[in-house]
């Protein structure tokens, strides 16, 4: 019988915070997401407060500040740098691991002796190397160690792990689970369910073969199956070639200036020229969009995106911001408020197999590769930024508010933390 393991931090981004400030550890914690508007994350003691997720900020600030809760903006470097720490250490336990998320992984533990003193150990071992807490949920199926693993992050008693394998009462379980957190079904086939007078994984698990995959495809078919523990999804451990990268944020405040949305355009060019170097890809066009905020009423609208084509693919990052303005310049209009602009790069290929064209200059196109990996090798030892194109400003009063980040203690020289021997 095969054996998955899924691996979830708990409360990531708040564990992320935690970490580095350990006198958080029994209070309130929330994170927020862009722009410091809705809260994304949080503690178990925020949640005992009634603070709900995706709650806008705003509208529980007295909560908030009577109960002393700590309010932080997304830190996402340090949440990369801490995911890929604990992935690290969970590539360790298992022959085969999918990372399926910032803050979850799947491993394949089938063969391995015991399975649940290996999970007891993952947690012990991510812990101590990290300091952030995991819950894992064994099954002889991906969807039932979903199961676990939500199951084992509710209920204290369990130590932080649950197995599902050869479970002498499985129904029971499955009956206390409601069908909407099932992974794959949602609330769309949740309302569906209902009407059926489905209510729990139990009840879906006794439906129909045939019902469910005219309704919800073979997607929900594997669904079914795997709740009656029959493996029908595989570790995804060679994810596929990503098709595009995309780089975006929305402005801290409305933007009107045609220069300073070049300065965002250059640089959202130059993150996703960056992240495709780092997929070892290069891109054949980009995409370039801008938009108003549609929330606003009473203001005038405008959202619109235009592509381009590169001469020849590349991943360097001067001719990706040359685009990228030049595709600006089709679509900005003046007498607009715009809230966010962003970049996407697609017609992905390997970089080792581009073919390059008849046109490019061979030795221009040499500079460029050597050039970025310069750029790239300073801002690894460096620090991320330490080396910018000057297209991408210098200011930024566009930027996102991020007025409550936390340092960046992992990742910028200049914000590590300090210790002090007294």
């Amino acid at each position: 019988m095969p054996t998955f393991a899924l691996v979830d931090c708990n409360a990531f981004y708040v564990s992320c915070e935690r970490v580095f400030s350990p006198a958080l550890a029994d209070r309130p914690v929330v994170v927020l997401s862009n722009n410091d508007g809705c809260i994304v994350a949080r503690s178990a003691e925020a949640k005992a407060l009634g603070i709900g997720m995706g709650q806008p900020a705003y509208q529980c600030a007295e909560l908030l500040k009577r109960h002393e809760v700590a309010v932080f903006s997304s830190n996402y470097a340090l949440y990369g740098d801490m995911s890929a720490r604990v992935m690290d250490t969970l590539a360790r336990f298992a022959p085969a691991m999918e990372v399926y998320s910032i803050d979850e992984a799947f491993l394949d533990l089938t063969g391995l002796p015991e399975a649940v003193a290996l999970a007891r150990g993952m947690r012990d071992t991510v812990r101590r190397f990290t300091g952030i807490p995991v819950s894992v949920g064994l099954g002889p199926t991906k969807t039932l160690a979903k199961v676990a693993n939500r199951l084992a992050k509710k209920d204290p008693a369990l130590g932080g792990v649950l197995d599902l394998c050869g479970h002498a009462d499985l129904e029971r379980v499955l009956r206390g689970v409601d069908v909407e957190e099932v992974w794959g079904i949602g609330r769309r086939h949740g309302a569906w369910l209902r009407g059926l007078g489905v209510r729990s994984a139990l009840d879906f698990s006794r439906l129909p073969r045939e019902l469910v995959r005219r309704r919800m495809t073979v997607i929900g078919l594997q669904t079914l199956l795997e709740l009656q523990g029959v493996s029908c999804l595989d570790l995804d451990a060679a994810p596929a070639p990503p098709r595009s990268v995309v780089a975006s944020r929305s402005f801290g405040r409305p933007v009107t200036d045609a220069g300073e949305m070049r300065e965002a355009v250059a640089f959202h060019a130059a993150r996703a020229a960056e992240r495709l170097r780092g997929k070892g890809c290069v891109a054949g066009n980009i995409l370039v969009f801008v938009q108003t905020n549609r929330f606003v009423a009473g203001e005038p609208q405008y959202a619109v995106s235009d592509t381009a084509a590169f001469a020849v693919p590349t991943a360097a990052t001067p001719e990706i911001i040359r685009l990228g303005q030049a595709v600006l310049g089709r679509i900005f209009r003046p007498g607009f408020r715009y809230k966010k602009t962003g970049v996407m790069l697609f017609g992905l290929e390997p970089a080792a197999n581009c073919r390059g064209s008849l046109l490019e200059n061979p030795r221009e196109t040499a500079r460029a590769r050597a050039l970025m990996c310069v750029v790239d090798g300073i801002n690894a030892r460096h620090g991320r930024d330490a080396l910018t194109f000057a297209a991408s400003g210098l200011a930024r009063p566009w930027r996102m508010k991020q007025g409550r980040r936390s340092p960046r203690y992992t990742t910028v020289w200049d914000e590590i933390p300090v210790v002090r021997a007294d």
